[in-house]
């Protein structure tokens, strides 16, 4: 940054796939963030966000405390860290930006970044059209680099397959994970490839299983949560990758990579944000819905969007400290 390297605040209430979209933001600024997590105390935390703002005394139990000496810059995220968010703001006199919609007036922060499928518009909005993250050339190539042992012996074409789980909308029953795993079997045996397949927080470990007995006779690498996290590496490693449609923030994390990327269908009753997510995808040929085949292995240019977001803070950043008076 051609100002003085902000001291930052990363604020949220501890929800990992939030607080990466906030890291991932700072992160690409340059900036290292002391992380907060915190939430309003009752009666704050069963309030709208909208309703008049917490003290940043009256937190709950477990929160870190929210004193001086105050950020210059605040990135905040999560519905229960928007007022606290606010409150900040107006006692640090920060900059002060939310990730993801806020569910109250966009105005009230200096900048909101949003994804495009949450619908928000504004002159302080900025639409991304895929969520923010901590994938960079850099933590690929090393993640890479530490993972390459542990998948040499796979045929290539190498494949990754991002799975997620069980949601308020969507199910990742065990006959899923069986579903799943005969149809990534006969892309296997189509294509002759590899498979490096991880789990996330929210997969049943019995739907784990059963996508692995379908996999009995298919080159694979499953991770299931043992050991260090391979995801980074897999990412790196990949020639194409496959993902479940219950995530947006793996969706994300792949099209960052430059590979070519399939969604395979979860079973639910859906989510109209969530379909126009993955609507604006495939309309932008960055994402292709998975049927047991992959048919294009050619590379593409990354989407990196985080980039793009962290250019804009930067600037308005920028032109916010150098309109502030001299101390």
């Amino acid at each position: 940054m051609s100002c003085a390297m902000p001291s930052c605040w990363v604020l949220t209430e501890g929800i990992a796939g939030t607080e990466n979209q906030c890291l991932g933001l700072a992160e690409a600024m340059g900036v290292t963030p002391q992380v907060k997590r915190a939430s309003p105390a009752a009666p704050w935390r069963h309030l709208p966000a909208a309703w008049p703002v917490p003290p940043l005394h009256v937190l709950s139990e477990g929160s870190d405390a929210l004193q001086p000496p105050w950020p210059s810059l605040l990135i905040a995220g999560g519905r229960k860290a928007v007022g606290l968010a606010l409150r900040l703001r107006r006692a640090a006199r920060c900059f002060t930006v939310c990730v993801q919609n806020p569910r109250v007036e966009p105005g009230r922060f200096d900048l909101v970044i949003a994804p495009r499928h949450d619908g928000l518009s504004g002159r302080n909005v900025v639409v991304t059209r895929t969520a923010l993250h901590r994938v960079t050339p850099a933590r690929l190539a090393a993640a890479g680099r530490e993972f390459a042992p542990d998948l040499e012996t796979l045929p290539r074409p190498l494949v990754a397959v991002l799975v997620g789980g069980a949601s308020r909308r969507h199910r990742f029953a065990p006959s899923d994970g069986a579903a799943l795993g005969r149809s990534l079997a006969a892309m296997a045996a189509d294509a002759g490839a590899g498979l490096a397949i991880t789990a996330s927080r929210r997969t049943a470990a019995a739907s784990m299983t059963a996508l692995g007995q379908s996999l009995a006779d298919t080159p694979a690498r499953i991770w299931r949560g043992d050991g260090a996290n391979p995801y980074f590496g897999y990412l790196a490693l990949a020639d194409a990758i496959v993902v479940t449609g219950d995530s947006v923030s793996m969706t994300s994390e792949a099209c960052a990579t430059g590979k070519p990327v399939y969604v395979a269908p979860m079973r639910g009753r859906g989510s109209r944000r969530i379909d126009r997510f993955f609507e604006g995808l495939e309309q932008d040929r960055l994402v292709t819905p998975f049927a047991g085949r992959i048919d294009d292995w050619a590379p593409r240019p990354p989407l990196d969007e985080t980039a793009r977001a962290a250019e804009i803070v930067r600037e308005r950043f920028e032109a916010w400290a150098a309109s502030r008076p001299a101390p």
